[in-house]
């Protein structure tokens, strides 16, 4: 059996927040300077009140899109059936208020709790050096950048974000521009100079926290220096915005008109370098962007568009429909996986398979697949993962290499498979709609998976003491025609797959009203008889038979064609019969029955793969925006919880506060991003660069494979988010000029973005920084980092093989979008 998953082991957060801070919010050292302890502790319970109220808006934004889907969708159902005015008088219908609404409680989600978010340590660091320095050197590090960049950088936010909400205050602004509702901006924009304020004070007990960790002797230079750093502080803030009040602010604003006699393009290369440098030094990336971004702009063109890029970046960020998606999906797979959902379709898929050697393998593979559809997140997912796994594998005698090279490699689906996060964020940076980077990745998502299942069955077939059958303890008991059961099973499936089609399509509409439905009824209540009674199976193999072959002759095209996949199943049904023949010869006294862990695994394979199914096909069919599938998965998963009766209010409420911080992790990240990618383009900074690599004599496909190799390397050292928003905008305006395979430059784009996800999928198995291999020791100790390294370095090449076949084979990317696009 899977072992039990402890829910205090596993934080679903942690790929991305690898400095929670242990300590309760309030709770301060004993040996603290006594005059820090009280201000640290009271700006932490401020934000710490702010994070939990701001959580709380994760409710209402499920209900009003929620509310909208079924308004919509009931309007159009009762129109269709010729009771439309009915329905208007229901105020059914699509609603002008859901939309901007909507978006305005996503932007202050993420906003009003960056405090909360530098309060709990979720802003993402790369910390490739820092890590390896000691307490108090990273300590000195941290207090010094926080007083040079971050209390700066976050004065001029607020200040600037404040002069932002008095403008569309004082104007009365509107959303008329994109909205035929035009509700009131400012009370959304409240949330820039609150949050910006929030997230200030919040440095104040950083600050102290360095303080206390450098040791006395370095906290004393720090504390004797702050009277003139405060000093400094203040005159550089109104120099900046008050220059004719301070004395020296109007030499302080020629001095920043006289600029060197350096081109912009070569400011920008100046901004990047110390961007990288800074980064890897171990600062939060978001405010080393923003001061970076605020200082150079200033330096490179003036204070104006600077402060504008600042602002409308941070606004657009807040108001972007698509990062909508980001907060709801993550809380769809936080409640899934707080409901023990995983853990139940884990035991059930291991118990099928436990007869098949590498049953283990497969059932990691096939979760972990559906876990990727559900959150998006690695970290999770190999966690669970190996919690769920790991045990039984080492107990059963599986290889450790190929048990650690399984698990981590499927635990990295999460990146690829729909609804990824990382997709979602990268649809606007590469601006193309999310809706075809997620049919884009279906197919490549789909490839990986297959081969990581036939790399694995492939080895178990050569080598059976890879994956041996599971120990007779870990077996459930069966029939002694277990592999009738199985044949029958799937025949099953297949037949009610296809009548629920036929249904679906009203194949049945012209025998009854509502034909569909009622044959979808009977064959449901037919195959439950089989199900339960012997003679009743006898008796509906044969018909389901002669049904697949009937519908050869339904299929026929209008020129008389044969339809070759009506064939192909019609004898794939007949073999799965022939193989079903043993009930023919079983008698009546039981031995032959169904299994009890058929019940078991329909009933943890059914719910979490159906609400999966229906919000990953609502956004590629084109039924529901990105943001609308999240909404109705997150409220999917809430009554899954409630029907499993796993759903309490202090689980629930901290599912929406996990769900805030990967939130304002990746949200305040985009935003300061964005800033920092608009002053880098204004510059002009971009525009060299492309000019420079398309000047050197090399093919464009060439220059695709380093770019690549440049984001596979970095894949290294940094994570997935600062990837895509800061190194991929840099290097888009060179990818875009490329004449590759004839695209256009939409096309381009998206075939671009899947293959930027499959590479940096590849980074996270590429000792030794791969994380994956250190989340998987943490939850299974008594295997050896070494063989988990080489066991990720198997899948590391497979997955290669992999990106390889989607650069050769773009359309293996562009079909699904094209077809299902109607191009």
């Amino acid at each position: 059996m899977a072992d039990e998953v402890n829910p205090d082991e596993l934080e679903i957060a942690d790929e991305l927040i690898a400095e929670r801070r242990a300590e309760a919010p309030g709770e301060t050292p004993d040996d603290m300077t006594p005059w820090q302890r009280p201000i640290t502790a009271a700006i932490d319970l401020i934000n710490y009140r702010a994070g939990q109220l701001t959580s709380l808006l994760m409710v209402p934004l499920i209900a009003v899109v929620v509310y909208e889907v079924f308004s919509r969708n009931a309007f159009s159902i009762l129109s269709n059936a010729g009771f439309e005015d009915f329905a208007r008088g229901l105020g059914l219908g699509p609603t002008l208020w859901v939309y901007d609404t909507s978006r305005m409680l996503a932007g202050v989600l993420f906003m009003a709790a960056a405090g909360y978010g530098l309060m709990r340590g979720v802003h993402i660091r790369a910390d490739f050096l820092y890590r390896n320095w000691s307490p108090k050197t990273q300590a000195t590090v941290d207090a010094t950048l926080y007083l040079l960049f971050f209390i700066p950088s976050m004065i001029f936010f607020t200040v600037v974000s404040a002069q932002f909400w008095w403008l569309a205050y004082s104007t009365g602004e509107t959303m008329q521009i994109d909205s035929a509702w035009g509700p009131l901006l400012w009370p959304a924009r409240t949330a820039m100079p609150v949050g910006g304020f929030l997230l200030l004070l919040q440095g104040i007990p950083e600050i102290f926290r360095a303080f206390h960790k450098m040791g006395k002797a370095r906290e004393r230079w720090f504390v004797r220096a702050l009277p003139l750093y405060l000093i400094g502080l203040t005159w550089l803030v109104l120099a900046v915005f008050t220059p004719d009040i301070v004395p020296g602010g109007e030499w302080f604003t020629e001095l920043m008109k006289a600029r060197p006699q350096i081109s912009k393009p070569t400011i920008g290369l100046i901004m990047l370098c110390a961007m990288l440098f800074v980064i890897f030094i171990g600062f939060p990336i978001s405010f080393t962007l923003i001061f970076l971004a605020f200082v150079f702009g200033i330096w490179g063109a003036n204070f104006k568009l600077t402060t504008l890029l600042m602002t409308l970046n941070t606004n657009s960020t807040m108001l972007n429909d698509q990062l909508m998606a980001v907060p709801l999906f993550v809380l769809m797979g936080i409640v899934m996986e707080a409901a023990g959902l995983m853990e139940r379709l884990f035991a059930s898929i291991q118990m099928i398979m436990a007869r098949v050697r590498g049953a283990l393998f497969i059932a990691v593979l096939i979760v972990s697949t559906i876990f990727a559809a559900a959150t998006g997140i690695v970290g999770a997912s190999v966690t669970l993962l190996g919690i769920m796994a790991g045990a039984t594998m080492s107990r059963s005698g599986y290889n450790v290499q190929l048990a650690a090279g399984t698990i981590t490699a499927g635990g990295t689906l999460g990146i690829l498979i729909p609804p990824s996060i990382m997709l979602i964020v990268m649809g606007p940076v590469l601006e193309v709609s999310t809706l075809d980077l997620f049919r884009g990745a279906f197919i490549p998502g789909a490839l990986l998976a297959s081969l990581y299942l036939l790399y694995t069955l492939g080895r178990c077939w050569l080598n059976p003491e890879l994956g041996p059958i599971l120990a007779e303890e870990d077996q459930p008991e069966t029939s002694r025609y277990y592999g009738a059961e199985v044949a029958l099973i799937c025949l099953g499936v297949l037949t009610l797959c296809r009548v629920f089609g036929l249904g679906l399509g009203g194949a049945f509409g012209g025998l009854v009203p509502f034909g569909g439905l009622f044959v979808m009824a009977a064959t449901m209540a037919l195959a439950y008889a089989g199900y339960r009674n012997l003679t009743a199976l006898r008796v509906l193999l044969p018909i389901a038979v002669l049904f697949h072959v009937f519908m050869i002759f339904a299929n026929f095209g209008d020129a008389g064609e044969v339809p070759v996949w009506s064939v192909i199943l019609a004898l794939f049904i007949a073999f799965l019969a022939y193989l079903a023949r043993p009930i023919y010869r079983a008698e009546a006294d039981g031995s032959f029955y169904f299994s009890s862990l058929w019940d078991e695994f329909f009933a943890g394979l059914m719910p979490p793969t159906i609400l999966i199914s229906f919000a990953l096909g609502s956004i590629l069919l084109g039924l529901a925006t990105p943001a609308e599938a999240a909404a109705m998965g997150a409220f999917g998963a809430i009554l899954l919880s409630v029907a499993y009766r796993k759903f309490t209010i202090p689980s629930f409420f901290d599912s929406l506060i996990k769900a805030l911080e990967i939130t304002v992790l990746i949200m305040f990240l985009v935003a300061a991003s964005n800033f920092f990618g608009a002053q880098f383009s204004a510059l002009g900074t971009p525009k060299m660069m492309t000019e420079l690599l398309l000047g050197l004599d090399m093919s464009p496909y060439l220059i695709l494979i380093l770019v690549m190799s440049l984001i596979f390397l970095l894949g290294w050292p940094l994570e997935w988010v600062p990837i895509v928003l800061i190194v991929v905008p840099i290097l888009l305006p060179t990818v875009e000029s490329l004449d590759v395979y004839g695209l256009e430059r939409y096309d381009l784009m998206v075939w671009f973005g899947i293959l930027v996800a499959v590479n940096l999928q590849t980074a996270w198995l590429s000792p030794p920084v791969a994380l994956s291999a250190y989340f998987l020791k943490g939850v299974v100790p008594n295997w050896d980092l070494k063989d988990i390294y080489l066991g990720m370095m198997q899948f590391m090449l497979v997955q290669l093989l992999g990106l390889i076949l989607l650069f050769i084979f773009p359309q293996l990317v562009l079909w699904l979008p094209a077809v299902m696009s109607g191009n």
